[in-house]
């Protein structure tokens, strides 16, 4: 019986140890990809004093893929090549990062690994652009050149080293952004009235731009339509014109 009980535990330890993992979610995720926007945006779009150029954030899989890469490390500290931008991204000319570290690891969710970064708000006096405490997260998620970005969780079996947890089982979530914020001596935004700074679409107090090339096929079989049905109409009126000046004013055209 105690051996029956023995594997019963064994089991049970295992399939929570599964379970445990199985609930953080990849960087692939709809649903991770999408909670991960929505927190970014709404912070963005709820800043106080409002900002006149904050951009929509999207997503960026690059970004998602390097912060995966170094999530792997159970380190919580920054990418040491955030400064080697060639090691971050192929395109963008500058990357940031903020990180986020907790345990269990089952108790982590997106909202309130955000949350935690934009609580850092009651630290920062935006009128001075100084901090009472840590506020470096905050201004990151709203600065508001940094228009893409790109995050993944990682579980930590062994602990997320550099925390006051590192023998046990933790999670790390890291976010990169681009372009980089946090530049010393700057404001993460201009206030004023909302997009008013920004050209495109204002949605939810936040410039949404819509780009496409002029070469799309999309866009010239569109131009079709306009093309087969203007210029024939045209070419009958420029007769019909023709005619009706002719007949009514028969000595107008002259011929050498």
């Amino acid at each position: 019986m105690a051996r029956v009980m023995q594997i019963f535990l064994w089991a049970w330890i295992i399939k929570h140890s599964t379970v445990c993992s199985d609930s953080l979610p990849e960087n692939t995720s709809k649903r991770f990809v999408i909670e991960c926007l929505e927190e970014h945006n709404r912070a963005r779009s709820t800043v106080n004093p409002p900002a006149r150029d904050m951009l929509f954030m999207t997503w960026d899989k690059g970004l998602a893929i390097t912060a995966a890469a170094w999530a792997r490390n159970c380190l919580f500290e920054h990418n040491v090549d955030l400064k080697d931008v060639r090691h971050m991204h192929a395109t963008f000319s500058s990357v940031g990062e903020n990180l986020w570290a907790g345990y269990p690891a089952s108790h982590f969710n997106v909202r309130s690994a955000i949350e935690s970064w934009v609580d850092e708000v009651h630290e920062y006096d935006f009128n001075q652009n100084s901090c009472s405490g840590v506020c470096g997260h905050y201004t990151q998620v709203v600065w508001a050149s940094s228009y893409k970005v790109g995050c993944a969780v990682q579980l930590c079996p062994n602990g997320v080293e550099r925390t006051s947890f590192a023998s046990r089982e933790g999670a790390i979530f890291v976010c990169n952004y681009a372009t980089a914020g946090n530049f010393k001596g700057r404001k993460p935004y201009s206030p004023g009235s909302s997009c008013s700074g920004c050209d495109g679409t204002c949605v939810d107090n936040l410039c949404r731009y819509r780009w496409t090339p002029d070469w799309d096929p999309a866009i010239s079989n569109s131009d079709y339509v306009p093309v087969l049905i203007v210029r024939p109409l045209a070419l009958v009126f420029t007769f019909i014109a023709a005619f009706a000046v002719h007949h009514f004013y028969p000595n107008v055209f002259f011929y050498e």
